[in-house]
């Protein structure tokens, strides 16, 4: 019962933040994030394929059959904004994302917290 709880506010997490993430790639984009995509050498055109891509993932997570692979998709995205900003000799962005990391590690883990048989 714990687990199922545990899992279904991570996974309410998950779909938020991909969702917020995925609707904050569309213009007009901050300063800020023209910064960071710059040190990361990604080009400002291809956020709104990111955006897109993040939006899927997060409805993917919603339905049993694609919440491991929306889960792998998900943890794939944070490991390459690690490996860029690693590249870019920024040390304190992938120390923020670990955490992000483990979060769709951890859901793979503890399963669908509904038991809904297809």
């Amino acid at each position: 019962m714990i687990k199922n709880i545990i899992s279904l506010l991570l996974l309410g997490i998950s779909v938020f933040l991909s969702l917020k993430h995925g609707l904050e790639a569309f213009p007009p984009i901050g300063d800020r994030q023209l910064k960071i995509l710059g040190e990361l050498g990604i080009d400002v055109a291809l956020m709104p394929y990111f955006g897109v891509f993040s939006i899927i993932i997060g409805l993917m997570l919603l339905w049993p059959r694609t919440f491991v692979l929306s889960n792998i998709l998900h943890a794939l995205v944070i490991v390459l904004l690690i490996v860029l900003a690693l590249k870019a000799g920024n040390y304190t962005l992938p120390l923020l994302e670990i955490p992000f990391l483990a979060m769709p590690l951890l859901l793979i883990y503890l399963k669908y917290p509904f038991n809904i048989k297809f």
